[in-house]
Order: C-alpha cells, then structure tokens, then sequence
C-alpha cells in the first residue's frame, strides 16, 4: 500500500519555476545553458524524538552542456542526539549526475523529463541521520519531470535508494507546486511560494512519512533566498525516532 501512495505522488508533481527560481526541498528538471555554475547551500535543522541535527552541505554544480549536470555535495554536521553532542563534523558527501533526455516547448510554457543519479559516500559518522550522515554507501536513481508557465510551475520526481550494506532502501516519490507572486519581469526579481510533498518509504524498516514543506523564496537576478518549514503528515516511525519538524535556509548563486 506505501509503494502505491509513493508511486502516486510521484505521478503528480513538485515545483519547478525555473524563471523565478527552483524549489526548495525537491528537485528540478529545468536547465541553464551550458558551461555554467551554481553554488548553492541548504542548511537543515532536523528535530526528531532523538534531538537536534543541523546539516550545512557547500554545493557545487557544473552544466556541461545544457541538458546535463555534475555537482558535488561536501556537507558538515552537527548534532545532540539522546543527550550526546557533537562538533561540526564532515557528513556523506554526495555525487549527483542529471540527464535531460525530453523536452518541449510551447508559447509561455514547457515540459521536461530528467533522468538523475545520487551517489552517497560514507564519510560521514554513523549517526544514522537519514539522507545526511549514515556512514553507508547508497546509490539513487529516479526521474524528474516538470511543467513550467509564467503563472505556475509543477514537476514530479520518483526513485529508488539503494544501500547494500544498510537496511537503507527506500522508494521516494515527491510532489508540490510553485507560485510566482510578481510578474514575470527583466532583471529577474520574483517572490514566489511553494507547496511541496514527499513521500519515503524505507521498507526494510517498515517506515512511511509522508511530508509537507512549505516555502518562501525570494529570487533577483542569479541568486536566491530561500525559507522553509516542513513537519510530517504521516509518521509511521519507531518511537523515539519520529520527525518532529525540519527548517531549511538557502541560497544559490549562478554564474
């Protein structure tokens, strides 16, 4: 049944406007031109039954051409779990490869599919903080697709996580729209909302949690500012492991 709530979330979508500025807490399909950079961080302050965790990854990404993207995910850590805390300490550093293999265009609006691989090395502590230190090596493979107006923005993204070594798998599937609240306008200068979902399934485990995070962004000209606050729906956890709430602060710089 989670498989199936996973599979239908990804069927819908997560934001996307690209021309006013990407998501927060999901994924994009749209890309700039060739040869170009962004340097971007999105800190996590993560709140569960154990304690407090704060994630500060520096990330770097490299378009080599105008439907593909490297980057690569150097994190730090820190964190106050069941009364025991912790320096800053490197995290997983991650491996991210996208592909755009489908696009098209229309008067004011286009569709575009990704394909997108996340490599997580274990250099990080085993802390077992999800998807920021684990100490296990994971290997991720999903699809990203999104619809972009001048009004709104949807995409989808939907895969699955593989950890060889860790009762780590886990079908992800995320959802959400964006809402541009200025018109479109040159310099870019945009205040923009966004409603987004995920749903993740670690069947090893026999947990479900499904998500909610809302967002606010304000984007001008090549750099972003982002906010957002994102607390569990469903939170089908083991006791004293349950997701109380998550704050992400961003921002990009595009060059």
């Amino acid at each position: 049944m989670k498989f199936y709530i996973s599979l239908l979330c990804g069927l819908y979508c997560c934001t996307a406007l690209w021309s006013q500025g990407p998501p927060i807490t999901a994924d994009k399909p749209i890309m700039l031109g060739g040869n170009s950079f962004t340097v971007k961080t999105l800190t996590e302050i993560r709140t569960t039954e154990r304690g407090t965790s704060t994630y500060i990854p520096i990330m770097l990404h490299y378009l080599p051409t105008s439907n593909s993207l490297i980057a690569v995910h150097t994190p730090i850590v820190s964190s106050n779990l069941g009364g025991i805390g912790s320096d800053f300490d490197l995290a997983d550093i991650q491996v991210l490869g996208k592909y755009q293999f489908y696009r098209k265009d229309y008067t004011g609006k286009t569709f575009r599919v990704v394909a997108k691989t996340l490599q997580t090395l274990p250099t990080g502590k085993a802390l077992d903080l999800i998807g920021l230190s684990t100490r296990e090596y994971q290997s991720y493979f999903g699809v990203v697709s999104g619809y972009e107006t001048l009004k709104y923005g949807i995409s989808s993204e939907l895969g699955y996580n593989w950890s060889p070594n860790a009762n780590l798998d886990e079908f992800r599937a995320k959802v959400g729209f964006g809402l541009p609240l200025l018109k479109p306008q040159y310099p870019n200068k945009q205040l923009n909302l966004y409603f987004e979902y995920t749903s993740t399934w670690l069947h090893q485990r026999d947990w479900y949690q499904l998500l909610y995070a809302q967002g606010v962004q304000l984007a001008l000209k090549n750099i972003t500012f982002d906010l957002a606050i994102q607390f569990p729906l469903i939170n089908e956890v083991s006791e004293g492991r349950k997701l109380k709430q998550s704050i992400f602060l961003g921002t990009r710089y595009t060059f």
